[in-house]
């Protein structure tokens, strides 16, 4: 038997590294698992500790996850019973956003806030693309920052393409597994290959139409950073890794 941690999830399988060699193995579940919180879609998510078995032909085959600390979820619509588990096991969450270009919506940041500490995982907010908000702005981002500030939720203000405002985000994912979540177009992958330049996500451009992003992260993936742990990015949501 063989233990992991799950670093990828494609949806029918799962792409796990070894806990002891380090190296990665694909795998997929044995029988049918269910979380005991409720119904989900995914049993498995990026984050896992599983135990698996090695095949003949070197995939694998899960056949226990091991018990979460924590996760985060997200409903498939506002009256669905079932969920979506986005990752578990997380030391912190932030939620990247945007004023404009495109907007983010205030009950969208304020799901994700709930949600996540429905599950006790502690969340930020990243306020991306600061070099874009002109004066035209300043009341708004002011307006936005007192709101969520006095609730208590602390605010990183940075610019993914500038590079501005990265250094004091990679001091606080030192040895800690993050998530970042957030609509497309607001800048996820940018900002995670701001942080780290070797990594190559793909990143989409803005729709001028609908001033919304398009979507370019169709998985939930983990990467490591040498020197800030384990982060994690998922692909954002119709509703609504690193």
């Amino acid at each position: 038997m063989n233990n992991g941690l799950v670093i990828k999830n494609t949806g029918s399988r799962y792409q796990v590294e070894d806990a002891d060699s380090g190296q990665t193995v694909m795998c997929k579940l044995k029988g049918a698992f269910r979380l005991k919180e409720g119904r989900t879609t995914n049993p498995v998510t990026v984050g896992d500790r599983v135990d698996y078995e090695l095949e003949n032909d070197g995939n694998g085959i899960i056949s226990r996850i091991h018990e979460r600390k924590n996760y985060i979820i997200r409903r498939l619509s506002n009256l669905s019973r079932e969920a979506h588990v986005i990752a578990a096991n997380l030391d912190q969450a932030f939620i990247v956003v945007t004023l404009d270009f495109p907007e983010t919506k205030p009950e969208f940041v304020d799901r994700f806030l709930v949600t996540a500490e429905a599950y006790n995982v502690p969340p930020s907010i990243i306020l991306n693309k600061e070099n874009l908000y002109a004066e035209a702005y300043e009341c708004a981002l002011e307006e936005f920052k007192r709101t969520y500030e006095l609730a208590g939720y602390p605010i990183l203000q940075v610019s993914a393409t500038e590079r501005t405002g990265i250094e004091p985000l990679r001091r606080l994912l030192q040895g800690r597994i993050s998530l970042f979540s957030g609509n497309s177009g607001v800048g996820k992958s940018t900002l995670i290959h701001a942080i780290d330049p070797t990594l190559t996500l793909r990143t989409g451009e803005i729709s001028q139409y609908h001033n919304r992003g398009k979507h370019t992260t169709t998985f939930s993936e983990m990467f490591k950073y040498p020197k800030a742990g384990i982060s994690s990015i998922r692909p954002e949501s119709k509703v609504s890794v690193w």
